[in-house]
């Protein structure tokens, strides 16, 4: 099957377009509303979410879902007490976005691409900032169900940044 946009990657298109939507959209102050939000969500249960923007792929990854499982080991989203790590990958330069989380979150597939299929809607929109902050909501919402809740009289432990990551 021939991937759609394909011209794009082969001239070198797909990573100017990259680099470019990620300046546009993810300005600091942006980054900064994701990490607080991603902060504030945090205090109820026991998952972790990490945001990574890439603006362009390496050309190593054949797939966006490959790359997005390279990502979530090296940023260690895996590395939480509780296995309860997720990772909302962006590719900007594919136009894909993945959601990889751990295997002490209990979310069936379909409830993730529920979450993907907005942001993308949003994306499309060009309203990148509210869907991306809709997705942590949408995110959050599942972790609050499917993530070990936090011991009665226990703190929040915050082990993975809130930080959104560019890649």
């Amino acid at each position: 099957m021939r991937r759609k946009g394909i011209w794009k990657e082969f001239t070198g298109w797909a990573g100017l377009e990259g680099q470019w939507l990620r300046r546009k959209h993810f300005s600091h102050e942006t980054l900064a509303q994701i990490a607080e939000r991603i902060r504030q969500s945090e205090r109820d249960h026991t998952g972790e979410l990490v945001v990574a923007v890439e603006a362009v792929t390496p050309a190593h990854v054949s797939g966006s879902e490959q790359r997005a499982l390279e990502v979530f080991g090296r940023l260690r989203v895996w590395d939480t007490p509780l296995n309860t790590g997720v990772l909302l990958y962006l590719a900007l330069d594919r136009h894909h976005i993945e959601i990889i989380a751990d295997r002490g979150i209990a979310a069936p597939d379909d409830l993730w691409a529920q979450v993907c299929e907005r942001l993308q809607a949003a994306l499309r929109e060009k309203q990148y900032a509210a869907g991306i902050l809709a997705a942590v909501d949408d995110i959050e919402a599942i972790l609050k169900t499917r993530s070990a809740p936090l011991p009665s009289g226990a703190g929040h432990v915050n082990d993975l940044p809130d930080e959104p990551v560019l890649l």
